[in-house]
């Protein structure tokens, strides 16, 4: 038996979130098993624990879109009993049992090890929403955007994946201009390494199809007339790395700055990506996101106060990223 949150729904549709025994045997197939040490709540983890969007495909479910832990069996070469491994995506917390919850069974391919040198804490404050900032900021150098070129706006700037690029952009060497709705967080963004502090109100309203040329690149996670409206101000050449959709799926844009600047929209997808790309990001979080940066990013909570803290992460309460013990 572990403990684990388990979503259920009655039959009127009403959902119910409890941390409740299970029993190993209830775990959906896979070549490894894996004792979780941490997860941690992303915005997905919150749409799914609150019921607030379609998430979950299949209940009884595990939420938690990913994990880190130690491996306890395994019926795949690449992995043996003691190895120390991260989980990202795949499903997972969706189709496939998840990440909050003590013990884990999944497939091999979905695991990546963890680096050398990184405790299971630290990956789970990098978390997916880390992940995913790493894939937009090498989205952005793989299109040869460099510091020299100008700033980069980070949107959605004090979430999980903002926060992250602000911080790994600026230990490159950009100039990092940072777009929220909680402008009391200023110094803390600047902490981070945003040299500048925005309103997210002067993007998230219909705009021009061209606006003033302003940034060099972008990593946007909020998509809809924010998306648009930094498309539309990305300077000649400019790209933009689109990675969410907090403010809407929508993209109320015009083809103005594709066609006429030769901007170049990235879509950034976390949950299947490549494992070469995925193993490259997770090496490069663990060499360029100092640890100092993520501790003071860093909450850390127990697994019986992930559903209040879900609700929190939605109402948009919470600052940088909500790292889960498990065994807490």
């Amino acid at each position: 038996m572990f403990k684990g949150l388990l979503l259920t729904k009655s039959d009127d549709g009403a959902l119910h979130c409890a941390l409740t025994d299970i029993d190993e045997s209830r775990l959906p197939p896979g070549e490894v098993l894996v004792q979780v040490s941490h997860s941690t709540l992303n915005y997905k983890d919150g749409l799914a624990i609150t019921g607030k969007a379609p998430v979950v495909r299949s209940y009884p479910m595990v939420p938690g879109i990913d994990f880190a832990g130690t491996v306890l069996e395994s019926s795949d070469a690449r992995y043996r009993a003691g190895d120390a491994v991260i989980l990202n995506g795949w499903g997972v917390g969706e189709t496939h049992w998840g990440g909050l919850a003590q013990k884990a069974r999944v497939k091999a391919d979905w695991l990546v090890p963890l680096p050398a040198g990184m405790a299971p804490s630290q990956a789970m404050g990098i978390g997916t929403a880390g992940y995913t900032a790493m894939l937009c900021v090498m989205a952005l150098q793989q299109h040869g955007i460099t510091s020299e070129q100008g700033p980069v706006l980070v949107t959605g700037a004090n979430g999980g994946v903002g926060s992250t690029a602000i911080a790994l952009l600026a230990r490159a060497g950009f100039t990092v201009h940072a777009s929220t709705g909680r402008l009391d967080e200023t110094e803390h963004l600047k902490a981070l390494g945003a040299s500048e502090v925005i309103d997210r109100a002067t993007l998230n309203a219909p705009g021009k199809p061209l606006q003033k040329e302003r940034w060099a690149g972008a990593v946007d996670a909020l998509g809809s007339h924010t998306l648009a409206n930094v498309c539309a101000s990305v300077k000649y050449g400019g790209v933009v790395a689109a990675c969410g959709l907090a403010q809407g799926m929508d993209f109320p844009a015009t083809v103005a700055p594709f066609i006429l600047r030769g901007v170049t929209l990235a879509g950034i997808d976390s949950v299947m990506a490549p494992h070469a790309r995925r193993t490259k990001a997770w090496e490069r979080l663990a060499r360029e996101l100092p640890p100092e940066t993520l501790a003071a990013n860093t909450d850390t909570i127990a697994l019986a106060e992930a559903p209040a803290m879900a609700a929190k992460l939605l109402a948009g309460q919470v600052r940088g990223r909500v790292v889960v013990d498990v065994n807490a």
